[in-house]
């Protein structure tokens, strides 16, 4: 695919930042006001206090919805107030419980496993975040985050339409490659999108912050959406459906108090003893069953994906080769992508995904993400695994 990068902002440029309070976010606006832009500084508030504290009376760190939220703000603004940036925070709380949270519960109760980043990346942080600056009357040239990825245009229409939408690419350093995240950003929203790191390697992010004396070089990060100890509580408004763990021909090997607890590929806490190792291989909601098998009986040949998304909602018009990622972790493999039904498909319809060889514990509701030369051409929720 011939394409080319989308031009970072420029001196004079009025940039909104999306900051964390981490390190790659708060370098990005040091940079922006560094090359002469007017910087303006935002932040989600999320957190609803609605969790209790844990038992023993622990402090967390290192997630995206928790108690530290308040200082992570603090964070956020005491450098924006040191390098005179203007420093908004916007108020996304019911957007993010009925979108992210709800979801994420419903999901799991459906027997899935839903990707919450994949999730608030769409709706809440490049969408009810932006809106949010929309109602204050906030103008600006660009929307900047510590995200790594790329923003590109391609050379020619997306499958013959003409149109050459912005499109996500992955980062210089693949190891913090983020992309996979951010596939359901529509294209109108990208138009205004840059991230100034998706060319720069971790660990230079590191020495850069260092350089200026940015604290946050100093502040662990994020690893998840939310902490652990925490995922118990969110599911205590209502009790679980307990049912069987049995094994592929149907046996009987234990018992389990809600398959909400449960993912496709999971090998620890599944409350069972066995001489060998087993895994999750797939999960019933209908029965309330969790079925274990061996490894290598997780193995599938491709997948469904449906609610599918495409660059400028052009949908493709034939059969294609590309590369997919079935989750954020794993390597991206060739596959053979086409409609489920042999006629044109509107946007959303589900398409097959063959992989050229096969992968291990496809999860029905993570994010299958297709990508012609490392740039996303599309993708969707995995709805069935293929044998």
């Amino acid at each position: 695919m011939q394409y080319t990068e989308i031009e970072q902002p420029r001196a004079g440029d009025t940039v909104l930042v999306g900051m964390s309070g981490g390190v790659d976010s708060t370098l990005v606006a040091a940079l922006l006001q560094e090359r002469g832009c007017r910087v303006i500084g935002v932040t989600m508030a999320l957190w609803k206090g609605d969790l209790p504290p844990l038992p023993d009376g622990r402090k967390l760190k290192g997630s995206c919805y928790g108690p530290d939220e308040a200082e992570d703000i603090e964070a956020c603004r005491a450098f924006c107030a040191e390098r005179g940036i203007d420093y908004h925070v916007i108020d996304v709380k019911d957007d993010y419980q009925r979108l992210v949270l709800d979801y994420f519960k419903a999901e799991y109760r459906a027997g899935r496993t839903p990707n919450p980043c994949v999730r608030c990346n769409s709706f809440i942080k490049f969408g009810a975040l932006l809106r949010g600056v929309q109602d204050m009357g906030i103008q600006y040239d660009c929307f900047c985050t510590g995200h790594y990825a790329r923003t590109v245009r391609p050379a020619a229409g997306v499958w013959g339409s003409g149109k050459t939408p912005v499109m996500i690419a992955c980062a210089a350093d693949i190891t913090k490659d983020q992309a996979y995240f951010l596939y359901r950003i529509p294209s109108e929203t990208l138009e205004k999108v840059r991230f100034p790191l998706g060319l720069t390697a971790k660990k230079d992010v590191f020495a850069m912050a260092r350089a200026r004396g940015l604290v946050a070089a100093e502040r662990a990060e994020s690893q998840d959406f939310m902490p652990p100890e925490y995922v118990s509580y969110l599911f205590s408004d209502k009790p679980g459906i307990p049912g069987d763990i049995i094994d592929l021909d149907g046996h009987v090997l234990g018992h389990h108090q809600g398959i909400e607890h449960f993912t496709v590929g999971q090998r620890r806490g599944l409350g069972v003893s066995s001489t060998r190792p087993l895994y999750v291989h797939s999960i019933d909601a209908q029965k309330h069953l969790v079925v274990l098998a061996d490894n290598d009986d997780l193995l599938c040949g491709g997948l469904i994906a449906d609610d599918c998304v495409w660059p400028a909602d052009v949908v493709p018009d034939a059969p294609f080769d590309a590369q997919v990622k079935i989750r954020l972790a794993s390597r991206p493999v060739a596959c053979r992508v086409e409609p489920v039904a042999a006629d044109a498909q509107p946007a959303g319809a589900a398409w097959r995904i063959t992989f050229a060889e096969p992968q291990r514990a496809v999860a029905p509701g993570q994010s299958a993400v297709l990508y012609i030369d490392n740039v996303i051409v599309g993708g969707g929720i995995i709805s069935t695994a293929l044998p």
